[in-house]
């Protein structure tokens, strides 16, 4: 059984046949691996196209280079000039890049039984892993308020009266220190009185801004307000 899990496709050259198999098995996986991250990811994004060609294109990659060290050089070259501006991901996504990586690297050394046993244990553990959703009543709070008042306590009331839980997560100082930039996690009671609360917020902040939405996906750190 492990013979043919690590039996190749290739032998001194590449045929055609070979070619096309692996291909359509690094494309399937790609789908596959993308489809697993779309379920256990709460803002998929770009992230998906991108984990769907990925296995495919590390795949040609190893078969242009196929041991020759020129080739090999002047891919990593080509590779280094690559700059991501991209908000680092968390570790679930490195983990999915990773795996269509390797799927991509197995199917093109021509092991595409051994890509298909790791893409699918991977996404087991994947599915067995995954974090239990949010809920549908928690909301990031962003409120201004000025340097003057107490933070600390300026909405203990209103959050025992609207939420079931609540925690400040980041405070910063804004427009020349003036201002408090203060980020709330939130777990209402009733979204049905979600507007109420913002409005007796606004009483206490000298009705300066303040905003609620859906929390945002662990991959971000807290952002500015």
């Amino acid at each position: 059984m492990l013979d043919g899990i690590f039996a190749t496709l290739y032998t001194s050259t590449v045929t055609e046949t070979a070619f096309l198999l692996s291909s359509a098995v690094s494309i399937a996986l790609g789908f596959g691996i993308s489809l697993a991250y779309r379920k256990i990811s709460k803002d998929p994004g770009t992230m998906t196209s991108a984990l769907t060609v990925l296995p495919f294109l590390v795949q040609l990659v190893i078969l242009l280079v196929n041991g020759n060290l020129g080739a090999g050089v002047a891919v990593a070259g080509a590779f280094s000039l690559v700059r991501f501006r991209s908000v680092p991901g968390t570790a679930r996504d490195i983990m999915a890049i990773f795996l269509a990586m390797a799927t991509g690297l197995c199917c093109g050394m021509g092991y595409v039984l051994l890509a298909v046993l790791a893409a699918a244990v991977t996404c087991l553990i994947f599915f067995l892993q995954k974090a239990p959703g949010l809920d549908p009543a928690d909301r990031d709070i962003r409120v201004v308020v000025p340097e003057n008042l107490d933070y600390a306590d300026l909405f203990t009331d209103l959050f025992k009266n609207y939420t079931t839980a609540s925690q400040l997560v980041h405070v910063k100082t804004v427009n020349m220190g003036s201002l408090y930039s203060l980020h709330y996690r939130v777990t209402l009671k009733d979204t049905a009185l979600e507007k109420e609360l913002l409005d007796s917020m606004r009483c206490r902040n000298g009705n300066l801004e303040v905003s609620s939405g859906l929390p945002a996906d662990d991959r971000q750190e807290v952002k500015n307000l």
